[in-house]
């Protein structure tokens, strides 16, 4: 979302509302409906910890973007939900092969596969809430 991480809050990362962090530029969008998530029933380390599995994840997704654009999603044979639906089953599958097999990933951690079904799921989640580009 901004061009400057490092430089705005001192570290790469993309601030989350759930960071409580403040919108300086007024350019986050607010929150609908009763997603605030009741932080005192847990640690602020997992808290952290998952809003860094996120960001990462969220960081790799806009790179990606830039490199692929949405019409590898938007015009996927079938439509985008079965296009992922396809992707995320392939990933499903390398991943359940590799642990059922025990085998060692030559080119493609379990971590990045994990991470990338994360992301296909940030996709569809955009894809069925209408805000994934077209073209």
């Amino acid at each position: 979302m901004y061009d400057n991480d490092k430089a705005r809050l001192g570290h790469d990362a993309t601030d989350f509302a759930a960071y409580g962090l403040s919108d300086p530029d007024g350019r986050l969008p607010k929150r609908k409906g009763s997603n605030h998530t009741d932080t005192n029933k847990v640690s602020n380390d997992f808290i952290i910890d998952v809003w860094n599995v996120m960001d990462q994840a969220g960081n790799l997704l806009i790179k990606k973007h830039n490199d692929y654009g949405p019409t590898n999603i938007s015009l996927s044979p079938g439509g985008p939900l079965n296009g992922l639906r396809v992707r995320m089953h392939d990933k499903t599958a390398r991943i359940n092969h590799l642990i059922d097999s025990g085998a060692t990933p030559e080119n493609e951690s379990l971590r990045d596969s994990f991470i990338d079904l994360l992301n296909y799921s940030a996709i569809a989640m955009m894809v069925l809430d209408g805000t994934w580009p077209r073209d």
